[in-house]
């Protein structure tokens, strides 16, 4: 009985053992602020390191909210449910837990069975009458995990199932700033067409006047041509806003899973509120945030169980074997003295190869210090985005103030050198040229304005979530 709780505890502590160390985090060099997160925010260039087993995730999926407008939250929830790309993502994790269930089932007893009838002349002696053979056998084989080598691998199926996940949350931050930047996209198609659709109205009419001045031999022909290169520079600019309306309303026909068709709008893009305040996030809080950077640390966490597990097939493998069964000439028979049993032990190692194991370890060490190297490059990767997307946001904030100014300006100097025409004060050369700076101002404001919007949507997919 001593013998055998002795063998018991060493099995139990030689079970406790893992090859290779265990994860201890990545430290990661972080400064505290952000450059262009706000200009009440003071850029310090202070670098800490963080260790990363200490960090909390975080996602706000209904960011999109602030921007208060009922279409763009229906489209954003319709493609979180039925979206193709995030199905399949979704599909991903129902992938790695059944992985992770097969590369469980390594540690324990496999039990298996056989059953055989047959009937011959086994003793190959034409003396001896033919008979027949009933077989029937239970089996078990374990394989002890004394190093931990299937549980190092069953870490690194649980850190693929979170890294699935992050994919997965990856995948639907990818989407809702998809979504809104096409919706974004859309509005600005559909108010580019109105501003051509107003211009050529104002075109077409003044071309009836330029016409009528003509016919009565008032102006030259030239200033008749000019009118009709002008009405016809806005109406070829219609079917290119109407076509790229099609075009948009099809991709977000696709994003939310349904059948290329017509989207419904809500606020338009020239009452869009731009009343957005940015949070004061901290460059540390992306490494909990970011999914990239949460799946790139669970790479990490996977190739360091790898690498255990390539430490341990360096040692022996110990596995417990027991066989249970009956065979008898007659199928009634089966049972009494047909009945045998057997229990044993084996010790499998190895003894030279080559180097093959150790070189194995080798190159699993590599691919974990390369997994380090991929995660670090995805956090700078993270800031970098970051940093650029509040640099952009900052900056059109000033260019959509400039391009208002010049729609103001451009629409007044455009109504004055009309008024200055008509009296005959000033050439038509310069009022086709007031007509064409209003144009363009008035769809430069668009794009600006649509670009900015749309870059407050990269912001969220940036930082992870929402604030």
């Amino acid at each position: 009985m001593k013998k055998l709780s002795l063998i018991l505890f060493l099995g139990l502590t030689l079970a406790a053992c893992k090859s290779g160390a265990n994860y201890q985090g990545i430290t990661v060099p972080v400064t505290d602020r952000f450059q262009y997160q706000d200009t009440t925010y003071t850029p310090v260039a202070t670098v800490v390191k963080v260790d990363t087993l200490k960090l909390d995730s975080a996602l706000n999926l209904n960011w999109f909210d602030l921007y208060q407008d009922p279409a763009l939250d229906s489209l954003i929830a319709k493609a979180l449910t039925k979206n193709q790309d995030l199905l399949i993502a979704s599909e991903a994790i129902q992938q790695a837990q059944s992985a992770l269930i097969v590369q469980k089932s390594q540690m324990l007893p496999s039990l298996g069975y056989s059953a055989g009838a047959s009937r011959g002349n086994f003793a190959f002696n034409n003396s001896i009458p033919t008979s027949s053979l009933f077989t029937g056998f239970g089996s078990v084989n374990w394989e002890l995990d004394f190093w931990g080598k299937y549980r190092r691998l069953n870490e690194a199926a649980r850190a693929s199932i979170l890294a699935s996940e992050e994919g997965y949350r990856a995948t639907k931050l990818s989407l809702v700033t998809t979504v809104a930047s096409a919706y974004f996209q859309l509005t600005e198609y559909q108010l580019r067409l109105e501003i051509s659709k107003q211009t050529l109205n104002l075109r077409d009419s003044m071309e009836t006047i330029i016409k009528a001045r003509f016919d009565k031999g008032i102006i030259a022909e030239i200033d008749l041509n000019q009118a009709q290169i002008q009405t016809a520079i806005a109406a070829g600019s219609i079917p290119i806003w109407e076509r790229l309306i099609v075009q948009t309303e099809n991709l977000l026909s696709v994003l939310t899973g349904e059948i290329p068709g017509k989207i419904e709008t809500g606020t338009p893009l020239k009452e869009q509120s731009l009343d957005i305040s940015l949070p004061e996030i901290l460059p540390v809080q992306l490494l909990s945030r970011r999914p990239d950077v949460l799946a790139a640390e669970q790479a990490v966490i996977a190739q360091n169980a790898i690498t255990g597990s390539a430490k341990a097939n360096r040692l022996p493998n110990i596995s417990l074997s027991g066989l249970i069964g009956v065979a008898g000439t007659q199928f009634s028979a089966l049972g009494g003295n047909g009945a045998s049993w057997n229990i044993g032990a084996s010790l499998l190692g190895p003894i030279f190869n080559w180097g093959a194991l150790q070189r194995q370890v080798d190159i699993e060490e590599s691919r974990t210090r390369q997994s380090i190297l991929s995660y670090e490059k995805t956090v700078l990767q993270a800031y970098q985005e970051v940093e650029n997307t509040l640099a952009t946001i900052a900056s059109l904030k000033k260019e959509l103030i400039a391009r208002e100014n010049h729609v103001r300006a451009a629409v007044k100097a455009q109504y004055l050198s009309q008024e200055r025409y008509n009296q005959g004060v000033t050439s038509y050369l310069e009022y086709l040229e007031s007509q064409r700076q209003a144009f363009d101002a008035q769809l430069n404001f668009a794009g600006t304005k649509q670009e900015l919007l749309s870059s407050y949507a990269v912001l969220y997919k940036a930082l992870g979530g929402g604030w």
